[in-house]
């Protein structure tokens, strides 16, 4: 921050100055180098291998949405890590889950739960969820130059929506452009793969058990054929990060819960090594 001339124990002008709500202005009027979208970067030759998040898939039931990623994060054909946490909670009703250059999404997830903190402080009252959903659009929208340059962020956000009583999921590109998923979404790179799993496995009447059970499915088909997509870790005890929201807020699922299921799922491709099977009609 600039210099401000106070007495000891007062906070600089630029705090107590009336402006906007929103902590990425102020941000940006007074720090605006602070901003990932802003910082240079420096000269290179070459490509830089740097670590990614890979597959993030959510899916709505009748109370709420489902919001899980897998755990393996990669550095070109190599794994960087094999337990990184890729789903977070933004705020008591919405989570938001990364794919893409892993330690720059993970600071823009930061910013963001900050951005809806101050906004709540400043104003006396929650955004709603889809003017929470614009407000990743402008951070992401921020960070083309970055994105341009290979250090692409591509999250999925879910909520549930107070006002509708309901579950919603936005999905983004590069450039901040917002789509609202009517049933399930998927980002990374094996989403291709989970979508086709959710197209065959997930109904809007289902269960949050049923619905989570089809989510880890999905990701399940894609780290069959996306090998940037980690599988459950039975040896190392490492299954995928599934939270649920409700009208009763931000869940996450405990890893016992979480590991039972991934487990039954192992347990029946055993059998059907390519997933369920399609019921005749």
């Amino acid at each position: 921050m600039e210099a401000n001339t106070r007495k000891p124990g007062h906070l600089p002008a630029a705090f107590l100055t009336p402006g906007s709500s929103s902590f990425l202005d102020f941000l940006g009027e007074h720090s605006p180098e602070l901003l990932p979208g802003n910082r240079a970067l420096p000269a290179v030759k070459g490509a830089v291998e740097l670590p990614h998040g890979t597959t993030i898939v959510a899916a709505v039931f009748d109370s709420g949405v489902v919001l899980a990623g897998d755990r393996r994060a990669t550095m070109g054909n190599v794994i960087a890590q094999r337990d990184i946490e890729k789903v977070f909670p933004a705020d008591e009703y919405s989570a938001v889950g990364i794919a893409g250059t892993a330690g720059l999404a993970v600071e823009m997830v930061k910013l963001f739960q900050l951005e809806l903190e101050h906004y709540e402080k400043i104003e006396g009252a929650t955004l709603s969820l889809e003017g929470k959903a614009n407000r990743l659009s402008t951070m992401i929208r921020g960070n083309l130059a970055m994105a341009m340059q290979g250090l692409a962020v591509v999250p999925l956000f879910a909520g549930y929506d107070t006002d509708r009583a309901k579950g919603r999921i936005f999905s983004y590109d590069i450039t901040g452009g917002r789509t609202e998923e009517v049933n399930f979404a998927t980002t990374g790179s094996g989403s291709v793969f989970a979508r086709g799993a959710l197209k065959k496995l997930h109904r809007r009447d289902q269960t949050e058990q049923q619905t989570v059970t089809a989510v880890i499915q999905a990701l399940y088909d894609a780290a069959d054929d996306d090998s940037a997509t980690g599988g459950p870790d039975l040896t190392r005890q490492i299954f995928p990060i599934v939270t649920v929201i409700t009208e009763d807020g931000f869940r996450r699922l405990e890893e016992s819960d979480v590991a039972a299921i991934a487990r039954s799922v192992l347990d029946g491709r055993l059998e059907h090594p390519d997933g369920p099977q399609a019921e005749v009609l």
